[in-house]
């Protein structure tokens, strides 16, 4: 009876396995492992993809060896898998995904496609954002803010996530900002990884990209991720070293791949990326964010972006680091995605709210002098 049940039961797990989606790159993994001619080809993957994250020097047998065990899982569910972005164990299912294809990762600009499923088959959340923004519309807080990051920021805190969630990671990255001794720059960026996957982007997007008339506004937009911690060192390090940083975390690695899949720009395109795709380049951007390589906005005067790194002093590899700073300050793609997100159609209602967000309205509450942390706070 015991034997039958436990044969029972493998069948049962075996049967879950075959019926999870295909795509899930941790069914995959499960599915090989129950088979020992996969489940050893897929290990020695796992030590060259080790191996290729440390910087470890491969003699050539090793990679041949590695290159041979790429192939022999070419036919496996395995080859063909795909992470979701906001999945449980998203961070495993990554992993898995750089293990099998390691060989992406030989050179600065080889990682080719994203581990991502392609957004436009994800389920896309049902938010209350026009709700509450109804509601504010009628309130004295309309009356009392003079620019949209404000008005965004008051819609936010009308949520309990949007407003708990940013609190969070302004609590943490403000503590000790501006000094790196006590700046937790880890926690932040995990804090600020939170707000951007937890909160739906109705929400996050207007936060993010709120248009800007004058430069306090641009000072709030560009304080959002609270740069001090999140964005800038002492000095500025240089992008291959940002980068080395980046590809040696599974995460990092994975926006990276997802960034340049879907801000891709594309000369012959009308909207200037090869995807054509704005929401999925922005989507990919708003991943960056809580990463080694944290972009942010240039100055408060500007919607230009770019990264926190110097190329000076890169010797034979300017190029490649070019190359790197270009992804964000250079990318037709992205900035025309960024511009078309601060220049959407309004609604009748945002219309109507506009009348209350009058220039000629002030908000005392929005000072240079006011702390991020208190801000957050805000309802």
């Amino acid at each position: 009876m015991g034997f039958a049940l436990l044969l029972g039961l493998l069948l049962s797990r075996a049967g879950d396995l075959l019926a999870l989606p295909r795509s899930d790159c941790i069914a995959a993994e499960q599915l090989c492992l129950l088979d020992s001619t996969c489940n050893g080809t897929y290990r020695i993957l796992e030590n060259c993809a080790l191996a290729k994250t440390r910087f470890l020097p491969l003699d050539h047998d090793s990679r041949v060896q590695c290159l041979n065990a790429e192939l022999d899982l070419g036919n496996s569910s395995l080859q063909h898998c795909k992470c979701h972005r906001r999945m449980k164990r998203e961070e495993h299912c990554l992993r898995v995904f750089w293990t099998i294809h390691s060989s992406m990762t030989d050179g600065y600009f080889n990682l080719e496609t994203s581990p991502y499923e392609n957004s436009a088959n994800e389920d896309h959340w049902k938010t209350d954002y026009n709700k509450l923004a109804a509601l504010l519309s009628g309130s004295q807080l309309a009356r009392d803010a003079t620019n949209p990051c404000v008005k965004a920021t008051h819609v936010c805190n009308l949520s309990k996530k949007c407003v708990r969630l940013r609190t969070e990671y302004a609590s943490i990255c403000t503590k000790g900002a501006g000094s790196e001794d006590v700046c937790d720059r880890r926690k932040c960026h995990r804090g600020l990884r939170n707000f951007f996957e937890k909160v739906p982007e109705d929400f996050t997007k207007r936060i993010l990209f709120c248009p800007c008339q004058d430069e306090l506004c641009g000072e709030r937009r560009r304080k959002t991720i609270v740069p001090n911690c999140s964005f800038q060192y002492s000095t500025k390090p240089n992008c291959l070293w940002l980068l080395d940083s980046c590809l040696e975390d599974h995460i990092c690695k994975s926006r990276l791949a997802d960034f340049q899949q879907n801000c891709q720009p594309a000369d012959t395109s009308p909207d200037g990326c090869s995807q054509h795709s704005h929401a999925a380049c922005l989507q990919a951007y708003m991943g960056m964010i809580g990463t080694p390589m944290t972009p942010n906005y240039v100055s408060n005067s500007s919607a230009v972006v770019s990264l926190w790194c110097t190329c000076e002093n890169s010797g034979n590899e300017k190029e490649k680091c070019d190359q790197i700073l270009g992804m964000f300050e250079n990318s037709k793609c992205l900035e025309n995605a960024i511009w078309s997100q601060m220049h959407l159609k309004q609604t009748a209602l945002e219309r109507q709210e506009d009348f209350f967000y009058s220039s000629s309205l002030s908000f005392q509450g929005d000072s240079a002098s006011t702390s991020f942390a208190s801000e957050m706070s805000q309802t």
